[in-house]
């Protein structure tokens, strides 16, 4: 079967012009979320009005922000003592606002840099105070994920932070590292979020972006064990303040409503289509047969991460030549088969296969490999 076939018959794409979306992010998001979106656009659950022109305060709206962290919660099985946030400036703000309101001037924060992301985060959060390297996997270019016994830890850290999937690079915590007794684990987890099951009780705090698996871009999700929001100070910006944000339920000052209703909508898909459980299995299915390819092309194709650090969300992999990568992205946006240009600092191809990318896409991206490699050896 030709890609072009495989393209055009693909459940849900067959007849509406839409190609496959392998873009890090703003990325695909689910089918029937778009439609329903399209559906209730102009007149929402009979409203008379679209949730893009509706008042963060109406009752309508705090129905949708309320069904959208029960969703959250049911995903998750969020223990009673968590707080869910909605917040806005991505998870780029977050790398300043979580010291903001969990380091205290007296105390030190250790970080575990596994990317360029992971690095930001460090950066952004030294111009806050005082942060130490706990490890670092810089010196391969970030191929790996290091293991527990690398990690020179302080017992009296005020957390540990880590980036549990890294976009560029292609690399994913497998599990969370295990901080010292009585230091919070805090995790950016912008690219892998709802990816898989998370036990939420191992983690102080979790914060990511929703436009990889989520939602749309414009809305963060903040989840927050309940007794760290006390080590917020009291002289904090509202805005930047996670216990009275906290407080007022994320309704402070209007929020990205629109991207909260979209949230609702894919949060409400995940748990008709299996929950974290399910998307964990199909995930691994799609990673697996992508990766797959690679390693069976006798070295056509290379892996950027080493193989027991491969991300599910994100694989990147080389041609062996710049010249060929680029006819490769050419060609394939041509099939149908866009997003796959790898991120500057990595080169070659990336192609990221969230939860709401169909399993077809990967066949189809696999086919064209096969023929391109015949092509070009």
């Amino acid at each position: 079967m030709s890609t072009t076939t495989t393209l055009q018959e693909a459940a849900g794409y067959k007849a509406t012009g839409r190609v496959f979306n392998f873009s890090a992010g703003p990325a695909v998001m689910p089918l029937p979320v778009l439609e329903q979106i399209q559906q209730e656009l102009l007149n929402y659950n009979g409203t008379g009005m679209s949730v893009l022109e509706m008042s963060h305060r109406s009752a309508a709206f705090e129905d949708i922000i309320h069904q959208t962290e029960a969703n959250i919660r049911k995903l998750y099985n969020i223990p009673a003592n968590y707080k869910v946030i909605f917040l806005q400036g991505g998870a780029s703000l977050q790398f300043a606002m979580l010291p903001m309101n969990l380091l205290a001037k007296d105390a030190s924060a250790d970080y575990i840099i596994t990317g360029s992301w992971a690095q930001t985060a460090f950066k952004e959060a030294k111009k806050v105070g005082t942060v130490r390297a706990a490890a670092s996997t810089e010196s391969t270019n970030f191929d790996r994920i290091p293991a527990q016994s690398e990690l020179q830890l302080d017992p009296k850290a005020a957390y540990l932070h880590f980036t549990s999937n890294n976009t560029i690079y292609g690399t994913e915590w497998s599990e969370e590292p295990v901080a010292p007794e009585g230091v919070p684990l805090v995790c950016d987890a912008s690219s892998d979020i709802m990816s898989r099951p998370l036990d939420i009780s191992k983690y102080g705090l979790i914060y990511g972006g929703a436009q990889k698996n989520m939602g749309p871009a414009g809305v963060t999700l903040v989840i927050v064990r309940e007794d760290l929001l006390t080590r917020t100070p009291a002289n904090l910006p509202a805005l930047l303040d996670y216990r009275l944000l906290s407080e007022k339920e994320s309704l402070h000052n209007t929020p990205p409503t629109f991207a909260i209703y979209a949230t609702g909508l894919v949060t409400k898909w995940l748990l008709e289509n299996g929950g974290l459980e399910q998307m964990a299995k199909s995930n691994a299915a799609k990673a697996g047969l992508l990766y797959n390819a690679i390693d069976n092309s006798n070295g056509f194709y290379k892996g950027h991460p080493q193989p027991d650090s491969r991300s599910k969300m994100n694989v990147t992999y080389r041609l062996p030549n710049e010249a060929l990568e680029k006819a490769f992205v050419k060609e394939a946006t041509a099939q149908g088969l866009d997003g796959l240009k790898g991120y500057r600092t990595v080169g070659g191809i990336r192609a990221s296969i969230y939860n709401a990318f169909p399993y077809e896409g990967v066949e189809a991206l696999v086919e064209f490999m096969k023929v391109f490699q015949e092509k070009n050896s």
